[in-house]
């Protein structure tokens, strides 16, 4: 059985999580310029990662971190793709 993480190691895991319940308001406010379907397809995705985030959090905590720049990542991502090619404009 491996040793659990240090505790230096939980902060970050849990700095990195904070990071990504920071950025949940973004993806709901998303609706400002994508359709609904669209912002419920993108708060599956950010629970989805929660999920991810709070499973690596147990064991490799110092990649959590990764997590929310992921997240950030996808919602530019979306949100761009919605914006140019099905023309979601506010």
């Amino acid at each position: 059985m491996a040793d659990p993480p240090s505790v230096p190691a939980k902060i970050v895991g849990v700095l990195g999580i904070v990071a990504h319940v920071v950025l949940a308001p973004y993806y709901l406010a998303s609706g400002l310029l994508a359709p609904l379907w669209a912002v419920i397809v993108l708060m599956v995705i950010w629970t989805a990662l929660l999920v991810y985030a709070i499973r690596l959090w147990r064991t490799r905590p110092f990649l959590v971190p990764l997590v929310p720049v992921v997240a950030v990542a996808v919602w530019f991502a979306v949100m761009g793709a919605g914006e140019a090619w099905l023309g979601w404009t506010p």
